[in-house]
């Protein structure tokens, strides 16, 4: 019988949960030692987005679309780049991680400790979702200051950019988990993981405008959730004559919050049928 099936015996609900949310401070110490994971993850998109609105912002701002308001680069590629902090932070960062513990025995160590899976999996969320907040305020800071975007004034857009965030990272952390599963080795998680991540980017609105794809190429992308994060970022962040470019021709929040949803149960469930402290085929 493996430790996933023993740790619940070993602790209530309650202890389970107080020790995750220990660990999370623990976590963050961990993340915060590691150079590469702060730069690919917390640094990118920012990095990205100085780059693309120094690239394409040269002649200034305009409009993307007959009778649409002139925008800057800068504003047209920030919600993109929000999204897609959202998915470095929770899917790449914790796939990867999680990867090298199975790898260099953190996982085997722990599971012969009374730590439950269910404090493991709190502890990671947690953390990312520390990070995760960091990094989208020190993006929005950037934006504003330094690019001059123009941030909502609104407390609805505000609302809409929160519920957006939450779910979009706490959806991303889970799937994160689940493909942390695939490696095989701590060589294979970065091989296996960035580019699944760097795909989703390219075809979900991040590095080329989501309207601009053709339209089968949309189709596959509103299959993941990347594209719906985007999808929210852009509600929250383009004004709403920009909606018109959707293929919808709207924001249509509700169907982000519904395939966000989605993406989490299947998330929650593939982690927790496939997590183990030790790989069964090692």
């Amino acid at each position: 019988m493996t430790a996933l099936t023993l740790a619940p015996a070993r602790l209530s609900p309650m202890h389970a949960v107080r020790h995750g949310i220990r660990r999370i401070g623990f976590e963050i110490r961990g993340y915060t030692r590691s150079p590469e994971t702060i730069f690919f993850t917390f640094l990118f998109p920012i990095l990205m987005l100085a780059l693309f609105s120094t690239v394409f912002g040269g002649d200034g701002d305009q409009s993307y679309g007959q009778g649409l308001p002139a925008l800057s680069a800068a504003q047209m590629y920030l919600p993109g780049m929000l999204a897609a902090g959202v998915l470095l932070s929770g899917l790449q960062n914790l796939a990867i991680d999680i990867a090298l513990e199975r790898h260099d025995g953190t996982l085997k160590r722990l599971g012969g400790t009374p730590l439950s899976p269910v404090s493991y999996f709190i502890g990671k969320i947690g953390q990312v979702l520390v990070t995760g907040t960091v990094q989208a305020a020190v993006l929005l800071v950037f934006a504003g200051l330094v690019l001059g975007v123009p941030l909502p004034s609104d407390v609805e857009s505000w609302l809409t950019f929160a519920w957006v965030f939450v779910l979009g990272l706490a959806t991303s952390a889970f799937l994160g988990i689940a493909i942390s599963a695939i490696p095989r080795s701590a060589r294979s998680a970065s091989a296996v993981v960035i580019p699944v991540a760097l795909v989703l980017q390219f075809i979900s609105g991040v590095y080329m405008f989501f309207w601009l794809l053709p339209a089968w190429l949309q189709n596959v992308a509103n299959l993941f959730p990347l594209a719906w994060m985007a999808k929210g970022m852009r509600a929250v962040f383009l004004p709403p004559e920009y909606a018109t470019l959707e293929q919808s021709g709207a924001w249509d929040l509700g169907g982000v919050a519904i395939a966000l949803l989605i993406w989490l149960v299947v998330g929650l469930i593939i982690s927790r049928l496939t997590f183990r402290w030790i790989r069964r085929d090692a």
